[in-house]
């Protein structure tokens, strides 16, 4: 047995334990005998071996050479250009991943975009509420933002915009006194289950909040819902 492999058991603490394993040395399959070699000797002992040859050292022989940054990105890359290795993740590590490497917003809005250009995975995205709320929110924010500038540009576009939706509050105003003075009329001789009462005197508020609010934001200049008239609104 060589030398390298005795300083390698050396390590064994206890002296009796220590020199049974010298005694009981380990198969060589390259040999075809019963030897002791560095590799043997590192494995008894818990090192990392030279020839890694079962999947938890070939990991742990990636993971000590990858320590240097500039290394383990370059070994990622690698791994991640091989689709059958990236498929053979399981979807939780590879939404993991996705989630690390898209951290940058920059790469985010890369991906977001390639990816919601995938017909199937734009509609199975858009099932989710939150996601379709987003999305919508984003789409209200990119207009109004095009309208700001608009409206930098063209001072007359903010006048005219102001008549529109005075007139748009004062239709809507008159279009809901319409109808229920076609409506309520009607109601002559019918009746509602307390479930329908129910759900009228909830929609009765819905109006009575939005009023109240309409007739504040023309009075005071306040026009930003608060958190109880938008859960009122929403129906929370």
């Amino acid at each position: 047995m060589s030398f390298t492999v005795h300083k390698i058991l050396a390590s064994i603490p206890d002296e009796a334990e220590r020199w049974a394993a010298v005694e009981d040395a380990p198969f060589n399959s390259r040999s075809g005998k019963r030897q002791w070699t560095t590799d043997g000797a590192k494995r008894l002992v818990g090192q990392q071996v030279d020839r890694p040859v079962t999947v938890e050292e070939k990991v742990r022989a990636v993971r000590d050479l990858t320590r240097d940054d500039e290394v383990a990105v370059k070994v990622t890359a690698s791994l991640l250009s091989r689709p059958e290795t990236a498929a053979s993740l399981p979807a939780v590590d590879r939404v993991r991943v996705v989630k690390e490497l898209t951290r940058d917003d920059e790469v985010a809005t890369h991906v977001t975009s390639e990816l919601l250009q995938r017909p199937r995975v734009a509609r199975q995205a858009m099932r989710d509420d939150d996601t379709r709320f987003t999305i919508n929110r984003a789409q209200f924010d990119n207009s109004e933002e095009a309208r700001e500038r608009i409206r930098d540009r063209v001072p007359a576009v903010r006048k005219i915009e102001h008549t529109l939706e005075y007139l748009d509050l004062v239709g809507s105003c008159h279009q809901y006194v319409a109808a229920l003075g076609r409506l309520v009329p009607r109601m002559r001789d019918q009746e509602f289950t307390d479930d329908e009462r129910e759900t009228i005197r909830r929609g009765i508020a819905k109006v009575r909040g939005a009023a109240d609010w309409l007739e504040a934001a023309v009075d005071t200049g306040h026009f930003t819902l608060d958190e109880q008239l938008t859960q009122l609104l929403r129906g929370d």
